[in-house]
């Protein structure tokens, strides 16, 4: 048996051949609504994997003192065989409950997903990074999670900036944590990305009154009674923004933590362009200006 055949795969979903279901990202609400049900329905057999990855982390050692086993961490993943399996095992070494959202991948990032130490849930089909978050979101709430963190999948993010943001979370009383790259650290950050990153902060704070110093970092963690709040209608990468709203419109309690974001070429090549980081924003002013 492969290991694609060993992961947890998910009940009722359609094959996945040319023979399928023509699934659409643009299908009607109640079939985005099935296919993330579908994903969060996991197998026996993951079952069976994250109870014997829990019975063997009972009889080690804490990681810290922090209250790691509380927060659950999603990683929403598209085809990221290459960098996934390095990404989860760096952070079940400090959060033992991590949960990788296969995105419809072709290769095999569940499979090494699944052995690096992460519960694996599947998208049968590619919904975007918005979508994934949302299914990640919705899964370790129904496993009761009392914090959940959203964590790239390509390496540009760091499990000790995660344990800096939950102390201050909970020092602070507040509902979210976000990671500003910054008041940290942008490790081979290009300029003119930076420059699109600045403008972006510059609108989001217009748009939405928040004092953020960062806008799109998808280094995040939040309460569960937060979490239980958010709905993450923005199937792409325009999802960031969309959390900024939301912040402000439920009027939650954040706090920025300064992170320190490592960029390689990897991570700029699977990352938001920037032609589409302005076609991003052009459509945030747009939809906003509608709204006003």
């Amino acid at each position: 048996m492969s290991d694609e055949e060993r992961l947890p795969a998910i009940a009722g979903s359609p094959p996945m051949s040319s023979n399928s279901i023509p699934w659409s990202r643009t299908s009607a609400p109640v079939s985005r609504r099935w296919l993330v049900t579908l994903a969060m329905m996991s197998s026996h057999a993951a079952q069976q994997r994250q109870e014997a990855n829990e019975a063997s982390l009972k009889d080690a050692p804490p990681t810290d003192a922090h209250g790691a086993r509380d927060v659950h961490v999603v990683v929403a993943a598209y085809n990221e065989e290459s960098v996934i399996a390095r990404t989860v095992r760096e952070l079940v070494e400090f959060f033992p409950n991590a949960i990788v959202v296969d995105d419809g991948s072709s290769d095999r990032t569940a499979a090494r997903a699944g052995q690096a130490g992460a519960v694996v849930v599947r998208h049968p089909i590619n919904l975007g990074q918005g979508a994934a978050l949302q299914t990640g979101i919705t899964y370790a709430l129904q496993r009761r999670a009392r914090y959940i963190a959203t964590f790239d999948a390509d390496g540009q993010h760091q499990a000790h900036d995660l344990i800096r943001m939950f102390d201050v979370l909970r020092s602070r009383n507040a509902d979210i944590a976000l990671g500003s790259r910054f008041l940290g650290d942008a490790e081979g950050l290009p300029m003119r990305r930076r420059l699109l990153l600045k403008a972006a902060v510059l609108f989001t704070n217009l748009a939405t009154g928040t004092k953020l110093s960062d806008a799109h970092n998808g280094l995040r963690l939040m309460t569960a009674e937060a979490a239980r709040k958010f709905r993450v209608t923005q199937n792409g990468m325009a999802h960031a923004s969309e959390f900024i709203e939301q912040i402000h419109r439920l009027r939650l309690n954040y706090v920025e933590v300064p992170a320190h974001i490592r960029y390689t070429a990897y991570s700029l090549a699977k990352g938001q362009s920037n032609s589409g980081a302005v076609r991003i924003l052009s459509d945030l002013v747009f939809s906003k200006l509608a709204q006003w």
